[in-house]
């Protein structure tokens, strides 16, 4: 399976956020798309990204003062991407290799979607649950 059917199944949308919003604007549009992340954009497209984790680790060192920071402040600007043709599998590795839980999805440079460790999970639950039916039709001759 690859990452073109994974966005196919919960489509290609990608909340963004500008580099100059506070982390508390970041914060609202986490809460208003119940997301983890966001990608960052510039003028000239994907800039960084943005998490949770992010906000909470730098909260503890910054304090309250974290909150009317930009979020260029605290993103990441080395961003892990991959492409719709590449396997699911694949990315499941990447993800746990580099520690990431979103990665934006690059088509041709441009922002095609972004996938969380929960849509690969998701996805490799299902074709569990595909194989398993197919087994089981398979020995009752079905």
């Amino acid at each position: 399976m690859r990452i073109a059917d994974v966005l196919r199944g919960k489509g290609s949308a990608v909340a963004t956020i500008t580099e100059t919003t506070t982390v508390t604007g970041l914060l609202a549009e986490l809460a208003t798309h119940n997301i983890g992340a966001m990608v960052v954009v510039g003028p000239d497209g994907m800039v960084g990204m943005v998490s949770e984790r992010d906000v909470v680790r730098q909260l503890q060192v910054r304090g309250a003062d974290l909150l009317r920071m930009p979020v260029s402040e605290i993103m990441t600007g080395v961003v892990v991407t991959c492409t719709p043709n590449d396997p699911v599998d694949d990315l499941a590795a990447l993800m746990t290799n580099n520690r990431v839980r979103h990665v934006p999805v690059l088509e041709n440079g441009r922002l095609a979607g972004i996938v969380s460790i929960g849509d690969v999970v998701k996805t490799r639950m299902e074709q569990l649950q595909a194989e398993q039916e197919q087994l089981q039709a398979y020995i009752t001759g079905g």
